[in-house]
């Protein structure tokens, strides 16, 4: 692992950090926030998941997160949203190929050999975490998201509900399985076989039968996208049909932006960390 850089914030470090993945075959570049801790101290590990067109940066940048993981104790890692290089393959728009890899492990080519995000955020980079951050405490992890990162953080989430005992979104994909993003995203690096597009849409695999305990989602109803992408009445409706105790919280006036993001971001580190103690 490379160190990119690091810095001072909040009595912690912030840093960026490079590493050889074997799960993208490319450089992976991804930011880690390590509060102020006491010596030996273990601390729980959040995960952050960027959206369409972004980097770790995005979060890194206009978050506003390092108060809270500084006054809570925890870790916030961000991994990139997708493989990147001049030999990986792109499509030349926002919603699919480079910067849009929807944390997925792709099947179809030319996206297979590199787009294997979900393998990536789920096994290599925990694993690398583990090695590289002897402080973080990787039995007690959390996950969230915004858009397409909300979609990756509900599905692996569902998926893993062992790993990762706290789950919450901004203004999530909870549907790709009937939405344009997703049907584009899905069927490109997936193909036409929509059964093999369950494993990762939020509101199939809780119809299919995986569970955790709550989920929170931060909506604004202001959001451009919230009708025909976002859709949240739908992780509702599979949510109460079944039980799971989720909190959606529709916010008048709010858009799809990262002021929007950062106005919430305290609740959101508050919530993991409440269910990470």
């Amino acid at each position: 692992m490379e160190t990119v850089s690091t810095s001072k914030a909040y009595g912690g470090t912030q840093g960026v950090y490079r590493h050889a993945s074997t799960a993208t075959g490319t450089d992976m570049t991804f930011a880690v926030y390590v509060p102020p801790h006491d010596e030996g101290a273990q601390l729980p590990v959040l995960w952050f998941l960027s959206g369409l067109t972004c980097t770790h940066a995005n979060v890194m940048d206009k978050g506003e997160y390092r108060r809270a993981c500084a006054e809570l104790g925890v870790i916030l890692v961000a991994p990139d949203t997708s493989p990147r290089g001049d030999d990986v393959p792109d499509d030349d728009a926002y919603d699919f190929g480079k910067g849009a890899g929807f944390y997925v492990d792709a099947t179809e080519e030319p996206w297979a050999t590199n787009f294997q995000m979900r393998s990536y955020v789920e096994d290599e980079l925990p694993a690398l975490i583990a090695a590289q951050f002897p402080m973080a405490d990787m039995a007690r992890q959390g996950i969230f998201g915004h858009s397409m990162g909300g979609h990756g953080a509900l599905t692996m989430a569902l998926r893993n509900p062992d790993r990762f005992k706290s789950v919450s979104a901004f203004a999530p994909i909870v549907a790709p399985l009937q939405c344009p993003w997703g049907e584009k995203a899905l069927g490109g690096y997936l193909g036409p076989d929509r059964a093999a597009w369950r494993a990762y849409d939020a509101c199939a695999l809780i119809a299919d039968g995986a569970r955790v305990a709550g989920i929170l989602v931060d909506q604004g109803d202001a959001d451009g996208f919230l009708a025909e992408q976002l859709k949240p009445e739908l992780l509702a409706e599979a949510c109460k049909a079944v039980g799971i105790a989720l909190i959606l919280r529709m916010q008048p006036g709010y858009d799809h932006s990262y002021n929007f993001i950062s106005t919430f971001m305290g609740d959101h580190v508050a919530w993991h960390a409440e269910r990470l103690k």
